[in-house]
């Protein structure tokens, strides 16, 4: 098939659309939803502004990382520093890690590193197999932890946001997890957030609108170093289900992954109650809903 714009050879199907598009013009068409995106989401201070990218070396984070670089690179008023989170994840976390620093270096952006075991004393695979009684998926132990350190790295350069590698499929599936839970105060929550809560450093989502396959055919296109290592602990989690269901969705309805995403959108814009997290965690001072933020309770503060 040629491309719909130029006519010629199209490397990618934009299926709610049925257009085709050439190398060309569909990284231009990734790059456009997500500047528009990055203008919805983020307010430049005038003092400058800073965001911190929470970098796990693969495809997602990776193409987050590239495209604020090319976006606002040329902004003196803007900079950009990345972390990554080791969880202690043996034979996974290592590889991303290189992945990480290594375009950290190439796009000369600086980098840190902050793991589970200098933070909580504890690894992830300590968590699983050293604990035959485990409460949920690994990755209910996991999620809260790495978002404490998401805050926690951001609040310690003083930085203004805090950038997620989080593609279409990924928030699709978070809504629909919610949904099912019958959990409306966190959907609500989710990020990206547009009401700052003493403590949270908010979290930004410019990928939100781009498919996952989109993202990487992307970072081949541009060729973008990134690790494509999955976690060993990934089949485990519930959040499998709730991809297969919209997969499902998607074939039958192509376009059902966007309606999801601005259903949840709509909803935010048209929520007028203050945040719920108004309490601080008895143990570590974090904003949380009740006596103990999530990540405290799942270290085992009750």
């Amino acid at each position: 098939m040629n491309c719909s714009i130029c006519g010629k050879k199209a490397v990618y199907e934009n299926k709610p659309g049925k257009n085709f598009l050439c190398k060309m013009h569909f990284m231009e068409s990734v790059e456009k939803r997500f500047r528009q995106e990055l203008r919805r989401e983020v307010t430049f201070g005038r003092d400058g502004t800073t965001i911190s990218v929470a970098i796990s070396g693969g495809k997602d984070s990776s193409v987050l990382l590239y495209l604020l670089h090319k976006t606002l690179n040329k902004r003196r008023d803007v900079k950009l520093e990345a972390f990554t989170i080791d969880e202690g994840i043996k034979g996974y976390r290592n590889s991303g890690l290189e992945s990480a620093i290594k375009l950290c270096s190439e796009l000369n952006i600086p980098h840190n590193t902050i793991s589970f075991r200098d933070a909580f004393n504890t690894e992830m695979d300590q968590i699983v197999n050293g604990n035959d009684h485990l409460e949920g998926s690994p990755c209910s132990y996991c999620g809260p932890m790495r978002r404490d350190l998401m805050n926690r790295m951001s609040k310690e350069i003083n930085a203004d946001y805090v950038a997620l590698g989080i593609n279409l499929d990924d928030y699709a599936q978070s809504i629909m997890m919610n949904v099912i839970r019958g959990d409306f105060e966190r959907m609500a929550r989710m990020a990206p957030h547009k009401r700052v809560i003493d403590g949270l450093v908010p979290r930004i989502t410019p990928l939100r609108k781009i498919y996952e396959k989109e993202v990487k055919l992307y970072a081949i296109l541009a060729g973008i170093n990134h690790d494509s290592n999955w976690c060993p602990y990934a089949m485990k989690a519930q959040r499998n289900k709730a991809r297969e269901l919209i997969n499902e969705l998607e074939e039958e309805i192509p376009g059902t992954k966007l309606a999801i995403e601005g259903f949840l959108e709509k909803l935010q814009d048209n929520i007028h109650t203050e945040p719920t997290m108004i309490h601080r965690c008895e143990n570590c001072g974090n904003p949380a809903n009740g006596k103990y933020c999530s990540s405290c309770m799942k270290k085992g503060f009750r």
